[in-house]
């Protein structure tokens, strides 16, 4: 789904299809959500919370939420049912963790929006996932530890326009609208991001050729 045309086109059929294209709309953009989940799920839990559920519950918040989106319609409706899945693991993580959330996420802005934050650990993991041999996998927890450590030295907010734009590739101007920052700061920060990654993977052996 690209271009204006196509988010227009969207829209004149969820308004004329409602339900029916609403559940089209997301077989559409369930991979990149459940991709999403799997980047922010807190590993605590991950043995209660299977990504499958938490995108069933997203969906129900979409369907109870699409005829306020249709009178109003002031976002991408892929960005919408982000800024969905954001909240609504942000619910969980206070549901099921509650106060032993803070700990995690005293490093981020109050004023930051409403929004389910990637962890240092999550993109530690994703950037050794392709140490895949037994003789390169063996050495994968103390890697990612290794890494882990250092990520945890960035800006949280960096952290998490870096892993949009980079990984899940949305534009500058997307990620501005779903972190509630201007153009110029999203993107300052995204190349301020990506030098310190690329810092960070340079000095660990086997990783220097990832980004």
């Amino acid at each position: 789904m690209n271009g204006d045309s196509d988010e227009e086109k969207w829209l004149q059929h969820l308004q004329a299809g409602g339900q029916t294209a609403l559940a089209e709309l997301f077989a559409r953009h369930r991979d990149r959500l459940r991709r999403m989940v799997a980047w922010r799920l807190d590993p605590r839990l991950r043995g209660r919370l299977d990504p499958s559920d938490v995108l069933q519950e997203v969906y129900l918040d979409a369907a109870r939420r699409l005829p306020a989106f249709l009178e109003r319609p002031n976002l991408a409706v892929g960005l919408w049912l982000r800024l969905l899945t954001g909240r609504r693991l942000l619910e969980l993580h206070r549901q099921h963790l509650g106060a032993q959330m803070r700990a995690a996420g005293q490093e981020i802005s109050l004023q930051a929006p409403d929004w389910a934050w990637a962890s240092a650990p999550s993109l530690a993991m994703q950037l050794v996932g392709h140490l895949t041999s037994p003789s390169r996998a063996a050495a994968r927890a103390e890697i990612a530890a290794r890494l882990t450590q250092a990520l945890e030295e960035m800006d949280a907010i960096d952290r998490e326009v870096l892993i949009l734009r980079h990984f899940d590739e949305l534009s500058n101007n997307e990620v501005a609208t779903l972190l509630g920052l201007q153009k110029a700061a999203a993107s300052n920060r995204y190349v301020r991001a990506l030098r310190r990654l690329r810092e960070i993977l340079k000095s660990t052996p086997g990783l220097s050729d990832h980004l």
